[in-house]
């Protein structure tokens, strides 16, 4: 349905001297309705059309997608011949209201500014440690605790648990999209292949398991995770926050790629990083970075009781393993650094049930 009375406003505000709109449905498709608009004034009569797209699949799920579709259909009709031009986009605020937010040459997010220091500073430090420290512990604990009850948070939906695997393996941001960046030469067109298929293979493996859709934050990575001493953090609402526990507090950055899924994005969104540094470091996984990552995954089924969580991990590590062994991301990532990454990657995705203990041996 489409808000006539909040449309009917706008109109009258864009047109001079109406006297009269009418709307009336004019029917439904696939992927949305469409309604004439029939507005009268002291010139004439004109003729327009509004569509609505309908707010599930086909990747029209969040408000964001139907925003995305009509902004490329306002910049492109015109630049086709024989095509019907479209005038603007319109936006429903929450307070019923419409207005325009087409014919932007390019479009900016403002938000608050996020203060701390990222955890890629205590991944580093891991490195002239012999095993973790306490407060290394605590931040562990205080990151499952969040995840885990953020996770708690369910949803039925079929078609956006479908999605998340969908877009893991197919979206621009995800594992295809991050192969395309791939300088020529970097990795053999065929393991590329052969990684993409093995991922398919598994988001139809996982298809059944719609009933795990949860809430995620969406990129859980280091860099996306600020800690700072609670006592000077500003009260934060519970879940805008990572919480507190000894004496630590995190406040998060861009939350990405939509607000439901599957958990396990956002477990090895962190977990892949254990993994990288120490291979990155050490040329195998050892020390705290295995103290750690087995400590992530203790804690965390510990808290959500998910033990399955170990079982549908796979296409989420091969994406995020192929982010961190992106040349372009981390150019200082050696040739046999790389072959390690992957030959972790091949390693799980061969694998039914992921143990943090096959990291060991590469």
């Amino acid at each position: 349905m489409i808000n006539e009375k909040a449309l009917k406003t706008y109109l009258r505000k864009k047109f001079r001297n109406v006297t009269r709109i009418v709307i009336r449905k004019l029917g439904s498709g696939a992927h949305g309705s469409g309604f004439l608009v029939e507005i009268k004034t002291k010139t004439g009569l004109k003729s327009y059309v509004v569509k609505a797209l309908v707010p599930h699949d086909l990747g029209h799920d969040y408000p964001s997608d139907r925003a995305g579709v009509f902004l490329l259909a306002l910049n492109e009709y015109k630049n086709l011949p024989c095509h019907v031009k479209a005038l603007d986009v319109l936006s429903e605020m929450a307070d019923g209201s419409i207005k325009a937010v087409g014919g932007g040459k390019e479009y900016y997010l403002l938000m608050e500014r996020g203060e701390g220091r990222s955890y890629f500073h205590d991944l580093s430090e891991f490195a002239r440690k012999t095993s973790l420290e306490t407060i290394d512990i605590e931040k562990i604990k205080v990151m499952t605790s969040y995840l885990a009850e953020i996770h708690s948070v369910k949803k039925n939906s079929k078609p956006l648990y479908w999605r998340k695997l969908r877009d893991i393996v197919g979206h621009g941001e995800c594992l295809m999209g991050v192969f395309d960046t791939y300088p020529d030469g970097t990795l053999p067109y065929k393991e590329i292949t052969d990684i993409i298929k093995k991922s398919v293979d598994w988001i139809y493996k996982l298809k059944p398991k719609h009933k795990r859709l949860s809430q995620l934050h969406g990129d859980f990575h280091p860099g996306n995770i600020w800690f700072k001493e609670a006592r000077s953090h500003p009260p934060i609402p519970p879940l805008a926050r990572g919480g507190e526990r000894g004496g630590v507090d995190f406040i998060l950055l861009d939350r990405s790629r939509g607000p439901w899924g599957e958990p396990a994005d956002d477990v090895t969104a962190l977990a892949i990083n254990y993994i990288f540094f120490s291979i990155k470091l050490h040329g195998a996984v050892i020390g705290p970075y295995f103290e750690a990552l087995e400590l992530f995954f203790e804690e965390y089924v510990r808290l959500t009781g998910d033990r399955e969580i170990y079982e549908v991990l796979a296409p989420f590590f091969a994406f995020r393993g192929a982010v961190v062994a992106n040349p372009v991301f981390y150019p200082e990532v050696t040739d046999k650094q790389r072959t390690l990454i992957f030959r972790f990657v091949h390693k799980v995705l061969a694998t039914e049930k992921f143990i943090p203990e096959m990291v060991k041996i590469l």
